[in-house]
């Protein structure tokens, strides 16, 4: 599935199963909540910390409920991820085109 066809899935689902998109300031929440969920995750699992009986373990289904929520934002707000990510391509390429290989912390 593709970036496009992604937020064309997310948006036909609110549409037929969600009513509408909560706002952007509750799917803003909903997204930070999301993340925090997710570094709980690592944290326990990488980290230091231990699980804790009947917990989600499951990166996988964290990191797909960060993309449903961040996608929600972007198509409630116009944007195209898909754009904006090549964007993102663009300009670190440009920026960090040689900074990462020189970088001795790397070697």
């Amino acid at each position: 599935m593709t970036i496009q066809e992604a937020q064309e899935k997310v948006d036909k689902w609110i549409k037929t199963y969600g009513v509408r998109y909560f706002n952007e300031l509750t799917n803003m929440a909903c997204l930070t909540e999301e993340v925090g969920e997710l570094a709980r995750v690592i944290a326990r699992k990488y980290g230091d910390q231990s699980f804790k009986e009947g917990e989600n373990t499951n990166l996988g289904e964290e990191m797909a409920d960060i993309l449903w929520v961040l996608i929600c934002l972007a198509n409630q707000t116009g944007i195209n991820l898909t754009a904006e990510l090549q964007k993102s391509f663009e300009k670190k390429t440009k920026r960090d085109s040689e900074r990462h290989l020189n970088n001795p912390k790397l070697k």
